[in-house]
Parts: C-alpha cells; structure tokens; sequence
C-alpha cells in the first residue's frame, strides 16, 4: 500500500479507470439472458466493444511500463528483472485464488465428505484467468522491451512473437486452424494443466486466457510500451497526439487487411486482433491526452482517474464481491406452480436483488440486467474514490 505520486500521466490512469470499469460492466450483467449486443463477446470470429476491453488493458500495462522503469534507465538489470518476475508471479497468485474462491463447493455433493468435496473442487480448478494473462504477458513484454530497449528491435520482436503464434496455429491446427475444432490451443493447455483445470465455456477444453495466447497477448503489451515510450519523449503534446492518431489509424487499417486472412479473434488473441484492438487502444488514449492535457478537462474524469490508480483492487474486489452474492449468500425458498403445489428452489443475494431491485424499475430484459451491472460499476468506482481521496493506492 502506498501513498498517490503526482508523477503519473493522467490521460493514461483515467484510460485504465475506464477499462476497469467496462471489465466490471461486462463481467456482471444482471442476468446473462438480457445483455445488449455491444456488452457481449463474439461468439468466436469479429471484435464487439466488449471484446476491445481486455486489449486495452495489456495496451495500458506496457504503456505504464514506460513510465514506470524510467527509474531502471530503461534496461534489464537487477533490479528490474526482480520487479517484474515479483509482480508477475503475484498477480499470477492473485488471479489464480480469485479463482479459487470462496476456497470450498458451495454446491458439495451429499454422498461425499466435506474433504472429498473440497478435493473435487480444487482437482476442477480452473489455472487461467484475466489476471493469469495479464502477469505472463507483463512478464514476457517487460523482459524483452527492457532487454532490448531500442524501439526497432522491439518492434521486430512484437512481430516474431505474433508470427510464431500465428505458425504454431496453422502448423499444428487441423482444418480450419482458426476454429474452435482446428485449433491447437486447447489441447496445449490441456497436455499442460490437465482437462480438469481448463475452462469449457465453449463447449470444449478451451481456455481463451491460455497459454498459447500470451505470445500475441506480449506483443500488445509491446505495442503499448513503443506507444508510451513515444508520449513520454514528446516535448509538445498536441505532436504527439496527432502522431498517435496516425498510428492507430495505420494499425486499425494493418488489423482490418490482415483479417482477410487471419480473422480477428480475441479467444485466440490472433495477430489481426493484436493491431485491430491496438488500433483503437492508441486512438482512445490520444482522445484523452487531447481532452484532458491539452484542454484541461481533467475533472469530468476523476471518477475514472481515481478508478484507473486502483485497478487490479477493484477488478478482485468485483470479483469476490459477484462470488459471495452469487454462491455463497444463498437460500432456499418455495416457489407456486400452477397446479398449486410449492417447489424448493435455491435463490442467490445476487439474483434477489436483480429481481427486487432492477426488475421493479426498468423490468426484465436488457435495461434492467444493465442496470444491475452499472450499480457494480458504481460501488467499486465509489471504494477506489475514497482510497483516492484518502491517497491510497494499492499495489501488488
């Protein structure tokens, strides 16, 4: 824990404040029955709005990165390996007990014991997550941009990553490399952590935070250092903003013709991916520095600032706080059927207050399950506010 530095870039906190408000938004819908369009994943193939607020996110790390490792002269030493490696493997630790918990089966299996429960439970554990992802490809970014701290090597780097991602895909794919049954970046996982601990919301053993992924995930982290290390020189910002939206036009277009090709596709984090999100991530943060360093709209922001200084706190705290009103906080209740008979049904805190709280004012459908997940937003927005205000920012 420690106390608010002033030397921060401002646009860029208040960029992340807004990413972690859109992961909390889309993470806690009401009911996953009524979500608008914008606020859901692709299905595979295609990039929605949601599906641009992960990149954005490893955008934003490597752009900090070139705030943060000022202080190393930019290179690999000591000093810097041990903070990465260190910060790495916490926010690895951390991802994997958010999985984790509440640490039991909220839902055991009467013929067993409580032991036999709790073994099942962690033998179905899932290792992979968002916050798995963000520590690999933090780790493998930040080792390489420090490695090799001139922007052309960099560059060639980013893209040998995104091209040995994109050769293992074909080469080792069958059929259609790119679909959900030709790819081989399921069964890397699987052959790695075993079926049981991979993530099957696709239907399949297929982890969309996988392994194989972080090779691409590291380029969009290098992709945001190149882009912070840029902001950071720049003498005159209006410059720089101009120069950041040429570049991410050049990488919208870059991402858009190689999708003729390569589809864009965040389960698989594919190279079109890399520079179509890449694209958009530059031009919202030259969005910013526009409103906020150079017209001095700073205040109309400071929710998403204060959000942007506590990020990985509110991203966990979201998450324990939608595990505890969803698995743990739960009771039984009956229920009248038409024949005028009761059933037993279980009802969670987090399904009573959708119910009695969203779908009284705006009803069931996508308006009131929106309105549940802005109330996450707004308790989390309103913790990180207050750590702000008290000058408190919580690091790992």
């Amino acid at each position: 824990m420690d106390k608010v530095v002033t030397n921060r870039y401002t646009a860029l906190d208040v960029l992340r404040g807004m990413t972690i408000a859109g992961m909390i938004l889309v993470n806690n819908p009401g009911t996953w029955g009524k979500i608008f369009p914008p606020l859901k994943h692709a299905a595979w193939h295609g990039c929605t709005p949601t599906d641009l607020v992960f990149p954005f996110f490893l955008f934003i790390v490597g752009a900090a990165l070139s705030f943060a490792f000022a202080k190393y002269n930019d290179t690999l030493n000591k000093e810097s390996v041990k903070k990465v490696i260190k910060r790495s493997f916490l926010i690895f630790l951390t991802g994997l007990l958010l999985n984790a918990f509440p640490f039991y089966n909220t839902s055991p299996s009467p013929e067993l014991s409580f032991g036999e429960n709790w073994l099942v439970y962690i033998q179905n554990l899932r290792i992979f997550g968002v916050l798995q992802r963000i520590a690999l490809c933090y780790m493998v970014g930040a080792l390489v941009a420090l490695w090799l701290q001139k922007p052309k090597k960099i560059i060639v780097a980013g893209s040998v990553l995104m091209l040995l991602h994109l050769l293992i895909l074909v080469i080792f794919g069958t059929g259609d490399p790119f679909s959900k049954e030709g790819t081989i970046a399921g069964s890397i996982d699987v052959a790695l952590v075993g079926i049981t601990h991979v993530y099957k919301g696709f239907g399949m053993p297929f982890d969309p935070e996988g392994l194989l992924g972080v090779l691409s995930g590291s380029a969009t982290v290098l992709f945001g250092y190149l882009v912070g290390g840029h902001i950071r020189k720049s003498a005159n910002k209006t410059e720089a903003v101009g120069d950041l939206y040429s570049i991410g036009l050049i990488a919208l277009g870059v991402g858009v013709v190689l999708s003729t090709v390569i589809p864009i596709n965040k389960p698989l984090w594919t190279p079109s991916y890399v520079f179509y999100a890449g694209g958009w991530s530059v031009l919202m943060l030259a969005l910013f520095i526009y409103f906020i360093d150079i017209k001095g709209k700073e205040k109309i922001f400071y929710p998403f600032k204060a959000l942007g200084l506590n990020p990985l706190f509110a991203f966990v705290m979201a998450g324990v706080f939608a595990k505890t009103l969803g698995r743990i906080i739960k009771w039984q209740t009956s229920v009248l059927q038409d024949d005028g008979t009761f059933k037993e049904i279980t009802t969670n805190a987090s399904s009573w207050i959708y119910q009695n709280c969203c779908v009284p004012l705006l009803g069931n459908n996508e308006w009131g399950s929106l309105l549940y997940a802005l109330g996450y937003v707004t308790i989390f927005t309103t913790m990180a506010i207050i750590l702000y205000k008290k000058k408190i920012v919580i690091k790992l």
